[in-house]
C-alpha cells in the first residue's frame, strides 16, 4: 500500500514505463539509477536492457518485498536509504531513470547535479508544472529561478505528459517525463559562479519588482549600472535571458 507521507504514487501502465525508458535513451552498458523504485516495474524492465540497476528506496517494507523479487535478476543492486543523502560519485558514469515522489523533486535534482561530473542524463517523472518551470522561456510565466538554475547545467526537455489517472493512487495533478541531458559545460561561463546565481534569486526575490528596485540591496548605485550595459532599470527579472543575467553579475563583480 502507498504511503502518504513518502509522496508515493506508482506507475503500473507497461506502455508508459516503456515510453520512459525509450526518452531515457538508455543502452545496454550503462548504470542506472532508479529513485524510488517501489513494486519494481521499472527496476525490472531496466535490467533487462543494462548492465547495471542501482535502486535507492526509503520504505523499508517496500524494499524487504522487492529484494525478494530482483534476487534472480543478478544487475540490480537494491538499497535501502534516502537519495537525498546518496554518495552518486562513486558510482562512475551514470543515468537516472525514476519515478520521483514529488516533494523531493528539487532538492534531489540539485543533489543529482552536484554529480555531474558521473551523470550524464536524468530522465525523470515530475509534476507537470515543475517540469513547465524547468524549461520556461525568459518572459514567461513559469521563467524563474528553477529555470535558469537547471538549464545553466542541463538541457531540458518535456518528452511527454503522463495524466494523473496512470497513477496509483491518483494524485491531483498530472506528470510530465522530463530528460535532463548533462552539459559538459554550462551554458553560460561566468567569473564568479556564487555571484552570478545570487543575482538571479535577488532579482526574483520579488517578481513583481523592477530590477533597479530588487537589485539595490546588492549595489546602490544598481540603476546606472544597467543603464550603462544598455538594460532598462524599469525591465523586471522575468524577462532577462541568461546570458544579460551571466554579463550583469560579471559587470558587478568587476566593480567590486
Amino acid at each position: 500500500m502507498a504511503k502518504k507521507s513518502l509522496g508515493q504514487n506508482f506507475l503500473f501502465d507497461p506502455s508508459i514505463l516503456t515510453r520512459i525508458i525509450e526518452a531515457a535513451g538508455i543502452m545496454p552498458d550503462d548504470t542506472v539509477v532508479e529513485i524510488g523504485p517501489g513494486p519494481g516495474r521499472l527496476t525490472l524492465m531496466l535490467a533487462k536492457i543494462v548492465r547495471r540497476v542501482v535502486a535507492i528506496e526509503l520504505d523499508r517494507a517496500l524494499y524487504g518485498r522487492l529484494n525478494d523479487e530482483i534476487v534472480s535478476t543478478g544487475n540490480v543492486e537494491l538499497i535501502l536509504g534516502d537519495a537525498i543523502k546518496y554518495n552518486y560519485t562513486a558510482l562512475g558514469p551514470f543515468k537516472v531513470v525514476a519515478n520521483i515522489p514529488y516533494y523531493i523533486t528539487t532538492p534531489l535534482i540539485f543533489k543529482l547535479i552536484e554529480a555531474r561530473s558521473n551523470l550524464i542524463s536524468m530522465t525523470l517523472t515530475i509534476q507537470k508544472e515543475v517540469a513547465e518551470r524547468i524549461v520556461a522561456s525568459p518572459g514567461t510565466k513559469d521563467y524563474g529561478v528553477l529555470s535558469l538554475a537547471v538549464q545553466y547545467y542541463t538541457e531540458p526537455q518535456i518528452k511527454f505528459i503522463i495524466p494523473a489517472s496512470a497513477f496509483r493512487p491518483t494524485p491531483k495533478v498530472d506528470s510530465a517525463a522530463i530528460h535532463m541531458f548533462i552539459r559538459k559545460s554550462p551554458k553560460v561561463i561566468v567569473a564568479d559562479e556564487a555571484l552570478f546565481f545570487k543575482v538571479i534569486r535577488a532579482g526574483f526575490s520579488q517578481r513583481r519588482k523592477t530590477l533597479s528596485n530588487a537589485l539595490k540591496p546588492l549595489v546602490k548605485d544598481i540603476r546606472d549600472v544597467l543603464t550603462d550595459m544598455g538594460i532598462d532599470p524599469m525591465r523586471r527579472a522575468e524577462t532577462l535571458s541568461m546570458e544579460e543575467f551571466a554579463k550583469l553579475a560579471d559587470t558587478l563583480q568587476r566593480i567590486g
